[in-house]
C-alpha cells in the first residue's frame, strides 16, 4: 500500500511538471504589458509595436497577450491612455501653485522643462508624436494633452496680470521655448548658459 502512494504521488507531481495545469498560467497584468509596449515604441516606433515582438521581450506567449486585450487596437488605445493620465499627472504638479505664488512658479515651469535632459522621456514623447501623425486617435490624445498644457500656464500668466490674449500667446511661447531646447544641442552655444536661460526666462515671463 505504501508503494502505490509513493507512486500515486510522483504520478501526480510529475503531471504537474508536464505542463498541464488545471488553471492558467501566470499572466503580466495589463499595466506591465503596457509599459513594455511604450519601451517598445519608443526604440522602435509605431510600425515596431506589434504584438508577436512585445510577446518575445516579455517573455510570454502571444496568448497570454489576448489575455488581457482584445486586439493590438486595444493595446495601443491603452498607451494612449496610460501616456495622456502621466502627462496630465506631471503637467498638474509642475504648475500647481498658491494664490500669489504665479510668476515664481512659472518660472519654476520654465526651469524644469528646460533643464530636462531625460533621454527616455524625450524618445516616447518624439515616438507619441510621431505616431500622431499619421492616425487621428494618437493626433487627438495628443493634441489634448497640449492643450492642457497651455491652458495650464495661460491661468498663470493671466494670474500675474496679463490679458487673455497676451496670456495666451505667452504659455504657446512657453512651451515652443523648452519642448524647442529639450531638442537642441547648444552647450557650446555661450559660456554662460544659466545667464543665458535666465534672460531667456525673463523675456517670456516679464510683462
Amino acid at each position: 500500500m505504501e508503494n502505490k502512494a509513493v507512486k500515486s504521488t510522483v504520478k501526480s507531481s510529475l503531471s504537474a511538471a508536464s505542463g498541464r495545469p488545471t488553471t492558467p498560467r501566470t499572466q503580466l497584468d495589463p499595466e506591465r504589458w503596457v509599459v513594455a509596449a511604450i519601451d517598445v515604441l519608443a526604440r522602435e516606433g509605431i510600425a515596431g509595436l506589434r504584438v508577436e515582438v512585445l510577446a518575445k521581450r516579455c517573455g510570454v506567449t502571444k496568448g497570454s497577450f489576448y489575455w488581457h486585450f482584445k486586439d493590438r487596437q486595444a493595446l495601443l488605445d491603452a498607451v494612449l491612455a496610460h501616456w495622456k493620465q502621466g502627462r496630465i499627472r506631471d503637467i498638474e504638479k509642475t504648475t500647481a501653485v498658491s494664490p500669489g505664488e504665479e510668476r515664481e512658479r512659472l518660472n519654476y515651469v520654465i526651469e524644469v522643462y528646460g533643464a530636462s535632459r531625460n533621454r527616455k522621456g524625450m524618445e516616447i514623447e518624439l515616438a507619441i508624436r510621431d505616431w500622431a501623425r499619421h492616425d487621428a486617435g494618437a493626433a487627438a490624445v495628443v493634441e489634448s494633452v497640449d492643450l492642457y498644457r497651455l491652458e495650464c500656464t495661460r491661468k498663470l500668466f493671466v494670474a500675474v496680470g496679463m490679458s487673455d490674449a497676451d496670456a495666451k500667446s505667452r504659455s504657446l511661447l512657453l512651451y515652443a521655448c523648452v519642448f524647442g531646447l529639450s531638442l537642441m544641442h547648444y552647450n557650446h552655444f555661450d559660456d554662460n548658459l544659466p545667464n543665458l536661460k535666465q534672460r531667456i526666462v525673463e523675456r517670456i515671463v516679464a510683462d
